[in-house]
């Protein structure tokens, strides 16, 4: 197998962080069109990710935060986004690297896309919590309509499984196949 010089895999990568970043810059400039809002699951261990401690124990590998009515001061920058949303009547500010997030979706459109492990980052499964869309008073989790999910739950044609990493005396990337984007 021939060794890959260019890194295709990072340069993917950071295209569809280019996608996810374009995306909420719009919503931040425009607000959310139609009936768009966005599901962004993000290691809350990551370097950079700002969460107030108590919502860092309470989700200390993985979070999944929902932006569509109660969030406020989305701001986007090159690197990250932060944003307020309140989490059992409480509000707290979010500051999330785009290197941390790892899936987008877009359930309006069905659209999304879960990003691939590059350089061994071994993520664990863990619960995710979902900004609650009904009484600001519920904390994420106890919203009927927002419960708590496995990373698993969201549509398989939307979000494809990771693939077999490349053997580490090849750099440690993992191959992404452009046609797991595609729509069956």
């Amino acid at each position: 197998m021939a060794t890959d010089h260019i890194r295709y895999d990072i340069l993917a990568q950071a295209a569809l962080r280019g996608v996810v970043r374009t995306v909420l810059a719009d919503a931040a400039k425009k607000g959310l069109p139609g009936e768009h809002h966005f599901k962004i699951t993000f290691n809350t261990t990551a370097p950079g990710v700002r969460l107030s401690e108590r919502m860092r124990e309470r989700y200390p590998q993985e979070m999944t935060v929902v932006l569509q009515h109660q969030f406020w001061d989305l701001t986007v920058t090159d690197q990250s986004f932060d944003v307020g949303l309140s989490f059992g009547g409480i509000p707290e500010r979010v500051v999330v690297p785009f290197d941390a997030v790892t899936a987008f979706y877009d359930p309006a459109v069905q659209f999304g896309f879960q990003f691939e492990t590059i350089e061994g980052d071994a993520a664990a499964a863990a619960p995710m919590v979902e900004q609650p869309t009904g009484a600001a008073n519920r904390s994420a989790g106890d919203d009927k309509a927002g419960k708590s999910l496995p990373a698993q739950s969201l549509p398989a044609q939307s979000l494809p499984t990771p693939t077999a990493p490349v053997p580490p005396d090849h750099g440690g990337g993992e191959v992404v196949r452009l046609d797991r984007f595609r729509k069956k």
